[in-house]
């Protein structure tokens, strides 16, 4: 016999695994104010936007007492085209590139700039694990720089400082040329859910941009080729160079922001690493993180959320009603 309960202020509610709490069947046209939400894992929370109302003070927390959404799954259903969204959404999307739109960095960029040295005949290779510390720093000409500063410059290499940049300018340039090829050819998918958080948010006049540390080339090849042409005309791609300091200084997310004129605190980033995650918090932003291959392991105890991926239905993860939510401070990690 189905149980029904009531939840009111200061409610808590505690999630064991593989359990779930559907708000669409089981918190219709409710409110939930000041309610705590305790998940383990393998756990759902389903939290349909059309019938629930989630007021300030809903916190999220797994078992462990650790913030975030981590051992569980949050979805936030959207709300039928036929209804108004009941919860404010972001003036602007933000997404970080590699890692977040396209797991470009094992079998992308590394394999791009170990080609590059293979040309140049320099002896050196980057194989996963040094790749992976080497993400670290960020932008191609500044961790390649780093590392021959770490463990020595090729014999071919120039001598002088400003012959040196040079040097590393055409390495990553040529760099940039392999990359693009793979992903003209679609060598490399899209991750799951990023062409519907992108429509959601262009449907509904969310202003959509790219902020990456990458080639603003190599940037905007995946938006064109991967994301698509359609989509690609309306969004803004932030890249490279743009700006003289890259992640995790906010400089990137802060330019952004004014040139698409919103407020820092309106917008929404979706970022898979530690230094995005920074760069995002130090602009005032709200920040969802979607782990990938070479960032699972990292500290993301600032983020606003984090999981996976943003997924696909059935295995959708969040939406852009549970980005416009974390605006209103309804979910405190």
């Amino acid at each position: 016999m189905a149980a029904t309960a009531t939840i009111s202020h200061s409610s808590s509610i505690t999630l064991y695994s593989n359990s779930q709490l559907n708000t669409s069947s089981v918190l219709k046209n409710t409110c939930l104010s000041s309610t705590s939400l305790v998940y383990s894992s393998s756990s759902t929370i389903s939290i349909n936007s059309c019938n629930t109302k989630i007021c300030g003070g809903v916190t999220l927390k797994s078992r462990n007492g650790r913030g975030g959404i981590r051992g569980g799954r949050l979805v936030c259903l959207a709300a039928s085209s036929s209804s108004a969204p009941s919860v404010n959404l972001p003036k602007a999307l933000m997404f970080d590139c590699d890692g977040v739109l396209v797991d470009t960095e094992k079998d992308g960029h590394r394999i791009s700039f170990n080609d590059t040295f293979a040309e140049k005949e320099l002896g050196v290779t980057w194989d996963v694990d040094l790749y992976g510390e080497l993400l670290k720093i960020g932008g191609g000409k500044e961790r390649m720089t780093a590392y021959f500063n770490k463990v020595g410059w090729p014999e071919k290499a120039p001598k002088s400082e400003e012959e040196r940049k040079e040097f590393i300018a055409s390495l990553h340039k040529r760099k940039t040329e392999l990359f693009m090829a793979l992903i003209e050819k679609k060598m490399l998918p899209l991750r799951p859910g990023v062409a519907k958080l992108i429509d959601q948010a262009l449907d509904n006049g969310v202003k959509v941009a790219v902020c990456s540390t990458s080639n603003e080339k190599a940037v905007t090849a995946i938006i064109s080729f991967l994301v698509g042409p359609k989509r690609a005309e309306q969004i803004q791609i932030y890249a490279g160079d743009v700006v003289p300091r890259k992640k995790p200084d906010p400089a990137i997310y802060l330019l952004a922001s004014s040139t698409l004129g919103v407020d820092p605190s309106s917008c929404v980033v979706i970022e898979d690493s530690a230094i995005g995650l920074a760069a995002a918090k130090a602009a005032g932003m709200k920040c969802i993180v979607t782990k990938s291959g070479y960032t699972a392991e990292e500290d993301f105890l600032n983020a606003d959320a984090v999981f996976d991926c943003i997924g696909d239905p059935p295995e959708e993860r969040f939406d852009l009603s549970f980005c416009g939510s974390l605006l209103e401070k309804q979910y405190v990690s």
